[in-house]
């Protein structure tokens, strides 16, 4: 058997090399944080009453959980909880916003979000101090230890499940009575004048209206006579 020759090796090494990376990129994809946006309904729910409503009810609904409210408004709630696990420290901030809804029969949709952050207890080395008038402050390792938390981990919640216990909790804090917008008035807007008019007074008791006086009845005039003219005699002549 002959061995390879030597300008066979480098075409060799390019082909096994275009091999795998041909395996690394079009072999299955690497988990990583992708959003997929799918139609799925877990951060979203909508209700039949006003968002004012809403939100009141998801501000009770935390609080029976052991919830902290930070912010407590008619359209946005707050809140965070702590939780101890060994020497695991964990924290979950819980956010709900109530905004009108614009398509269907429901007029709100509550939407939800949760982040749970964790902390790891680390030891941090402190280093003594010692002043000496001579020679200065001198750092000796003698010192002690200190505990402190780190944040290690921080995610949104995912899980359908814990946002569907949250929705039940939700809807049984939701008055029986529901409120509605107030229906837009079909009268005509009143125009306001430029110069306000003093209001007339009111009419007197005593005074009546020309469609309240009775009639007038016309007063004939008073016969004329007319007395017969009287005949002059002519003056005599002298």
């Amino acid at each position: 058997m002959l061995p390879p020759r030597p300008f066979l090796l480098p075409a060799l090494l390019a082909a096994t090399l275009g091999a795998c990376s041909t395996t690394a990129g079009g072999g299955k994809p690497q988990p990583g944080a992708h959003e997929a946006f799918d139609s799925a309904n877990t951060y979203s729910r909508n209700f039949n009453h006003s968002p004012a409503q809403a939100c009141e009810a998801a501000r009770r609904a935390l609080l029976s959980q052991g919830f902290v409210v930070d912010r407590a408004e008619t359209d946005v709630v707050e809140a965070h909880k702590y939780f101890q696990q060994d020497e695991s420290h964990e924290e979950v901030e819980f956010r709900a916003v109530c905004m009108p809804q614009t398509r269907g029969e429901q007029q709100t949709v509550v939407f939800v979000n949760a982040v749970q952050d964790r902390y790891a207890l680390r030891k941090r080395n402190n280093n003594a101090s010692l002043g000496v008038s001579a020679l200065g402050s001198v750092s000796l390792p003698i010192g002690s230890t200190e505990d402190s938390l780190v944040k290690v981990a921080s995610q949104t919640l995912q899980d359908p499940n814990f946002y569907k216990r949250f929705y039940a909790v939700l809807e049984r804090f939701l008055p029986d009575r529901i409120e509605r917008p107030a229906e837009p008035s079909t009268a005509p807007p009143v125009q306001s004048q430029l110069f306000e008019l003093p209001p007339s007074p009111p009419p007197s008791p005593a005074s009546e209206t020309p469609s309240e006086r009775p009639p007038v009845r016309p007063v004939p005039p008073p016969p004329v006579t007319v007395e017969p003219a009287v005949p002059t005699q002519p003056a005599s002549g002298g």
